[in-house]
């Protein structure tokens, strides 16, 4: 059995930083609501809006460490 190597947690504050062609996808504070299964490289995750509540799927690559969250 293959160990996870998702970057973020679940519960993690993260930012989501939106490519040319994700459309009006809002940047800003999510929260990582799940891990989704994905053999590719670039791991996906069900991310939460602090905002709005709005989730979506995205990709590792888009997301960045949420401002106070500890390194390691």
């Amino acid at each position: 059995m293959s160990v996870s190597s998702h970057r973020f947690a679940i519960g993690q504050k993260i930012e989501f930083v939106p490519g040319r062609y994700d459309g009006a996808a809002p940047s800003g504070a999510y929260t990582v609501v799940r891990q989704l299964p994905n053999d590719g490289q670039d791991r996906e995750y069900r991310v939460k809006n602090s905002r709005d509540g709005h989730e979506r799927v995205v990709r590792e690559s888009q997301l960045r460490r949420g401002p106070g969250t500890p390194l390691g």
